[in-house]
Parts: structure tokens; C-alpha cells; sequence
């Protein structure tokens, strides 16, 4: 499939995202949002939002960025994937936003990424339009994990694509919630995996 140049050096942007699997969900994009708007819900500071808004901004759609910027659990001070660069002492967390706007500002995206800052579940309160993708890659935890599930992946329109990061069926490789999600979607008869790459999971709505 056709992949577009990135303007920036993505290795540069902070991030989880290997580069094999930022391709895939550009791969994604590019052929979801000629159908209609595209969600990511976690976005740090942008990397995978750099993958996926430039394939959004080819078909003149839109990519909502859904992320409350506090980070998630290991992230925070004492854990594994704490960044100190990103620490802000007023909240005793991170603040991830910043960098984020400066990520979309560097990568000319601003009139095609909308900033949703607020947790997963108020930003769902009255939302009525339907997603041709939705990338869930935010908090790991066994609760955010299956919020964002139940609250975001019915949304997915059919033909539409469900995209699940940091899958690992074995628990030593990572954490377990985003499996347990892949394996509701697969379960629930509305999904099928079309491709798997590392730890992403792309599902297609089948109705």
C-alpha cells in the first residue's frame, strides 16, 4: 500500500511507537478515512498521531486526538516509563500536552488534528458521529482499557477499522488489559482481525 512522507523525524518524537507498526496504522488511515473521521485515543506526544494525521490530511478528513495529557499509570514517578522531562509538579504527573501541539504544530497538522483533552468517558457524553477508525492505545489498566472498548469501538461505522496497540498474549511481554479487549472485540461477532504486526491488532466492522 502507498505510504506518504512523514515532514518531520518521527524517531525524534517521543513515544512507544515502533516504526513498523506506525506504518500499519498510516496504512490504515489512508484507507479508513476516505470513509469518514478517524479517533486515536492516547496520543502522548504525538508520534502515532503523526502516522496516522498524515494519511487523515491525504483525504481531507479528520483526526480527533484523544488524550487527557496526564499520562497513564506507567508513566508516572517511580514507574517504568517515567519521563522526568515531561513531569509537571503543580499535578504530580506528567504533561504530556505541550510537546504534543508542538509535535502537530512541527508535522503542519493543526487543520487536520483535533485536540480532545479530557478523560475517554466525558469526551464520549453525546457524541453522535460515526468513526471510520478508532486507534485505542490509552491507559493499560484493566478499567481505562475496557471504558475506552465499550465506549469507542460501537462507534466504529461498518466497514470501518478497530486498531488495538500493545496486544501481548502472554502477560511477561506486556500488559494484559489490551488483549482482553482484542479478544472481547473478536468474541463479540462485529470484528475480524485483518492484520496483525508486533503488538497492533487491526480489526475490520463487519456490521
Amino acid at each position: 500500500m502507498t505510504r506518504l512522507a512523514l515532514p518531520i523525524e518521527i524517531e525524534a518524537v517521543k513515544g512507544f511507537m515502533p516504526e513498523d507498526e506506525g506504518w500499519v496504522l498510516h496504512e490504515a488511515a489512508l484507507e479508513a478515512s476516505k470513509l469518514g473521521p478517524v479517533l486515536e485515543i492516547g496520543s502522548y506526544c504525538g508520534k502515532s498521531t503523526v502516522y496516522i494525521g498524515i494519511a487523515v490530511q491525504a483525504n481531507g478528513a479528520v483526526l480527533y486526538a484523544l488524550d487527557h495529557h496526564y499520562g497513564s499509570e506507567e508513566n508516572q514517578r517511580g514507574w517504568e516509563h517515567h519521563d522526568e522531562a515531561l513531569y509537571d509538579e503543580e499535578t504530580d504527573r506528567l504533561n504530556t500536552f505541550p510537546l504534543f501541539r508542538h509535535t502537530i504544530r512541527s508535522a503542519e497538522l493543526e487543520d487536520t488534528v483535533v485536540p480532545l483533552v479530557a478523560p475517554s468517558a466525558v469526551a464520549s457524553k453525546g457524541w453522535a458521529t460515526p468513526l471510520a477508525m478508532v486507534f485505542i492505545d490509552g491507559g493499560h489498566g484493566m478499567e481505562p482499557a475496557l471504558t475506552d472498548y465499550r465506549l469507542w469501538a460501537p462507534r466504529v461505522m461498518p466497514g470501518g477499522l478497530l486498531c488495538i496497540h500493545d496486544v501481548f498474549p502472554n502477560p511477561e511481554d506486556g500488559g494484559r488489559p489490551p488483549y482482553e479487549i482484542y479478544k472481547l472485540a473478536i468474541a463479540s461477532g462485529l470484528f475480524e482481525e485483518e492484520k496483525a504486526v508486533g503488538s497492533l491488532r487491526v480489526l475490520r466492522r463487519l456490521s
